[in-house]
């Protein structure tokens, strides 16, 4: 078994600031972003929000074995962020910067364009473990703030994180794209998305790709880096080396 790269056994309150520790603090994203999924689930009603359809949902029919990649996609999201907390703490602050883009994208949309999807089927044609979880599910999460899909919109952005990862397991790579996609056409196969939703959230995460990486695409596709500049995954690396290394002062009386 791998051996952590920090040593997590050493953290105190007091040295949550430090270099060591710091990139902690992005996962605060994740308090922030559930505290307004229970505010724009529960104080939008339905008759405030727009309706989400389109014709491509007529077409997709309802399977609830689908639900095998669209809770996949809760693993996905735990695993990734675990293993980079506990081995790679650089991927850590890229993807949650990417995860945080998201949330505050979608959130402000929610907000100023609530939206709602009826999609679901007033009783399941079949009955067996999958459709009883669905009804839990259903229970639950209400079928508003559903335009753009944020369980699209991370795992496109753990897709894309894992993909700038150098000494990242090429056919793990490879695995990831298929898995992605399952799960992003699984929300319209349990009917708790709009394929509209599908489409907005590559949008929305085409967006910030722009926004973060831009220099790294450019790079990418030209070969090219500007003058003066970095590609966003260098200058994360490169910050993050920096808070790492220690201060030393030169004097005539020797290192300080």
């Amino acid at each position: 078994m791998k051996k952590p790269v920090v040593d997590y056994t050493k953290l105190r309150p007091s040295n949550i600031l430090s270099p060591e520790y710091r990139h902690l603090l992005w996962l605060l994203g994740w308090v922030w972003y559930l505290a307004m999924y229970f505010l724009t689930e529960n104080l939008i009603p339905p008759e405030k929000c727009h309706v989400v359809h389109s014709f491509m949902d007529d077409v997709i029919p309802f399977n609830e074995y689908f639900l095998i990649f669209y809770g996949s996609w809760y693993f996905l999201i735990v695993g990734t962020l675990l293993y980079f907390l506990l081995y790679d703490p650089k991927s850590l602050v890229q993807i949650q910067e990417f995860l945080i883009l998201t949330q505050v994208i979608g959130v402000a949309v929610y907000l100023i364009w609530p939206s709602v999807q009826y999609l679901r089927p007033t009783e399941f044609p079949r009955e067996n473990v999958f459709t009883a979880l669905l009804g839990i599910i259903y229970g639950v999460d209400t079928p508003t703030g559903v335009c753009p899909s944020l369980h699209c919109g991370f795992a496109i952005a753990i897709l894309s994180t894992w993909h700038k990862k150098k000494d990242a397991n090429r056919w793990w790579k490879i695995a990831l794209v298929p898995w992605t996609l399952l799960i992003c056409i699984s929300v319209c196969f349990v009917k708790q998305h709009s394929f509209v939703d599908v489409w907005t959230a590559f949008l929305m995460c085409a967006l910030i790709e722009g926004i973060l990486y831009r220099e790294y695409w450019w790079e990418k596709f030209t070969g090219l880096v500007r003058k003066g500049e970095k590609t966003s995954v260098e200058g994360c690396e490169a910050a993050m080396e920096i808070d790492a290394a220690p201060v030393r002062m030169e004097g005539k009386e020797g290192t300080i």
